[in-house]
């Protein structure tokens, strides 16, 4: 389990003026577990109620008082006394609106007893909802897919999780600890940081085991799309959906999705699969100066899938196609590496107040620069390139240290950890400029230490 949430909670749990917390993420990244193994931990009686179960409690919700809430909670079957040594969780509170409201007045009147809530579907109820928000009453906790560094946790790889944890710039890697996270990457990459998934490859280390589980959780997110839907077609969100997973990384053009459709229909699904955190959008910014967000171009984005396990088994990847990959061509082959690279940086942004990934496009009459990714590292612009090891060309990278200005740049490769100092010459505004930059690079399994790499050393 996802340790630096455990660690958010437990500090969380000992503020004084504690909030109730609201714990937003897709289905089955594992939101409920978290939380029974925080009650253990904190040795708290967990009272859980799942709303979905309970749509009748809208009126008592809808009450506005937290003693009478409790009262009417006590007398469902199995519940049990809510005391002060009680951690009481709302599960999937999508499906009871008026709970979301009435978590302000467990702030102001009942403050003393612990709330979490939680809910797959949560956005859905927050964007159509018709009662007032408490804002600044609620803190809320975004979960994503487990990490890399935390699926070597799962699977009794605790040194080299230790490794990754503690690794400064400059630490040798020794050939052996090099190969052997390159070989459990290429495992990661497969089974991906799903909860289910990872315990069963933990368990079995069958792929074919972690495959069914792949596909029941397909089955379970396809299953939803009535939920949210709507009146909309299902077979076309169906199509946004498997797009989406095939098309990682490439820049979207509706009519390339459904050229029969209309692009806001298409549009309007995109944004529905945004909501249930399916997929997430990385949106163009021009990157002229921080916030990143304040320079972006809304309708240029590429997109990113859930997990990466989940992504591949969409596309059809089986372990046998990657294990007999060679490192370039499993970098490059289906997006992969740049789905492991965004699904990471997300989790490194998720308790930061602009979570949003962005990235950099110059879309030119002969030829194209874009850059992977682009973001900010203590007040400074950093853009990041996902190389297919040390052969592959900068020239993307070049145009935008060039224009951009930036202080350091950032590639992801296969090859061990080094900064070189890149001196070359570009085109700008049709005239020849210098070029002078430092260039760090990393080894792809590294990408969580990359906030305290970059800060360290520049």
């Amino acid at each position: 389990m996802q340790r630096h949430q455990l660690q958010f909670l437990r500090d969380w749990l000992q503020k004084s003026n504690r909030k109730p917390l609201v714990i937003r993420g897709a289905r089955q990244v594992g939101k409920s577990t978290l939380v029974e193994l925080f009650a253990q931990q904190s040795q708290k009686t967990l009272r859980n109620l799942n709303l979905e179960r309970h749509p009748e409690l809208s009126d008592i919700f809808s009450g506005k008082n937290p003693e009478q809430i409790i009262q009417q909670i006590e007398f469902l079957p199995k519940m049990g006394k809510i005391g002060n040594d009680t951690l009481l969780f709302l599960d999937e509170i999508q499906a009871v609106p008026e709970a979301i409201a009435a978590l302000r007045y467990f702030y102001e009147d009942k403050p003393e007893l612990p709330v979490i809530s939680a809910g797959s579907l949560l956005e859905f109820a927050l964007a159509d909802h018709s009662f007032s928000m408490p804002v600044g009453r609620i803190q809320y906790l975004h979960m994503g897919p487990m990490t890399f560094s935390e699926f070597l946790l799962a699977i009794k790889e605790e040194r080299l999780h230790d490794f990754i944890r503690q690794y400064a710039m400059g630490q040798e890697i020794g050939e052996v600890v090099h190969q052997r996270l390159l070989a459990l990457l290429r495992s990661y990459y497969y089974v991906g940081g799903m909860p289910e998934a990872v315990a069963v490859f933990a368990e079995t280390r069958s792929y074919k085991d972690v495959s069914a589980v792949h596909n029941s959780i397909i089955d379970t997110y396809r299953d939803d799309f009535p939920k949210y839907a709507g009146s909309r077609n299902l077979n076309r969100i169906l199509n946004v959906f498997n797009f989406a997973a095939r098309n990682v990384g490439v820049k979207i053009k509706y009519s390339n999705i459904s050229p029969q459709d209309q692009s806001v229909t298409i549009k309007k699904d995109i944004e529905l699969l945004s909501m249930a955190r399916v997929v997430s959008k990385v949106i163009h910014s021009h990157c002229s100066g921080l916030p990143l967000q304040a320079d972006i171009e809304e309708k240029v984005f590429k997109l990113l899938f859930l997990d990466i396990g989940l992504m591949n088994a969409i596309c059809g990847l089986d372990w046998r196609n990657i294990s007999q990959m060679d490192e370039v061509r499993l970098i490059n082959q289906g997006a992969i590496a740049e789905q492991f690279i965004g699904q990471h940086l997300q989790a490194m942004l998720a308790d930061k107040p602009n979570r949003e990934l962005n990235y950099w496009l110059r879309e030119g009459k002969v030829t194209n620069a874009e850059l992977d990714f682009v973001i900010t590292i203590g007040g400074e612009i950093v853009p990041i390139e996902v190389k297919s090891g040390a052969t592959g060309t900068l020239k993307s990278l070049h145009q935008f240290m060039g224009s951009k200005k930036a202080q350091i740049a950032v590639r992801f490769d296969t090859q061990l950890p080094g900064i070189q100092r890149i001196d070359t010459v570009i085109m700008l505004n049709k005239q020849q400029h210098q070029v002078h930059y430092p260039l760090m690079s990393l080894p792809i399994y590294l990408v969580e230490r990359l906030e305290e790499i970059v800060l360290n050393n520049h």
